[in-house]
């Protein structure tokens, strides 16, 4: 049975921050993510996990300017140093939660760019992150976006992460699958899971239209619930969605998987 696992960004958002860890145990999830740990410190992240018998699943590379509507760096040739400098800070938060996976958002290219410089930005900064990742014990995921819900994205397809992993050439490096952003960017879910199950790392989830919980749009959960279990995936599944309502009310679909 696949393992989900709960994104305190977007969930649970009733509470502050730092209560959420107890909210997702209290709704019976044993793992959390969330996009970023930077603003709050490590030791009381640490203490909010192991309080409530949490596993720390996943969290991203710093981003840049989030709140300023950056949705990474790795691709942007005159930001590799502070790049590799949040590489050092993610693998220092990362080992303090016992997080054992970090995710890398490539970024929008800022219009104008070379795609060719962006993409060797892109994969030079993989190369290193993959590097020290590994040397640390942690796994480097890469992830596309949809480019809907952010327009300029620079990977937004299944197949285009996976060039990119393999230009990269590291076995430290592997795909974090959105099956919400790819829905909305090319479909096929479990005909590209099953293609590619050795390369993804984890996976995330949203309904569409709408990035609600499932059950609330196009996509036939249950059916791929299934599939993926069959599968023999091992990994957790995110929870990364905006419920309709209120958190716990949207939870009824997750009831028989906890």
């Amino acid at each position: 049975m696949p393992r989900f696992n709960a994104n305190l960004t977007l969930l649970f958002n009733e509470v502050e921050f730092l209560e959420r860890f107890r909210a997702a145990r209290d709704a019976g999830f044993e793992g959390v993510e969330y996009l970023f740990p930077y603003a709050h410190r490590m030791q009381d992240l640490a203490e909010r996990l192991q309080a409530n018998g949490l596993t720390q699943v996943l969290h991203n590379l710093p981003a840049g300017d989030w709140a300023g509507g950056e949705r990474g760096i790795a691709c942007l040739p005159d930001r590799v140093g502070e790049f590799q400098d949040g590489v050092g800070q993610a693998i220092e938060y990362a080992q303090a939660l016992q997080c054992r996976q970090l995710n890398c958002l490539a970024g929008i290219a800022p219009h104008g760019i070379d795609r060719e410089r962006a993409l060797d930005t892109l994969v030079g900064n993989l190369r290193f992150a993959a590097v020290k990742l590994k040397a640390a014990g942690i796994r480097l995921l890469l992830e596309a976006c949809n480019t809907r819900d952010i327009p300029g994205f620079f990977v937004n397809r299944s197949r285009q992460a996976l060039e990119i992993i393999d230009a990269v050439g590291s076995d430290n490096l592997f795909l974090q699958y959105d099956i919400y952003h790819m829905q909305v960017m090319e479909g096929d879910l479990a005909a590209t899971i099953q293609g590619n199950l050795d390369r993804i790392g984890h996976m995330q989830l949203a309904d569409n239209p709408g990035r609600h919980e499932p059950g609330s749009g196009e996509i036939n959960y249950p059916f791929l619930f299934g599939f993926i279990d069959r599968l023999g995936y091992s990994g957790w599944i995110g929870c990364e969605y905006k419920p309709a309502k209120s958190t716990v009310e949207g939870l009824c679909w997750i009831k028989p998987y906890l």
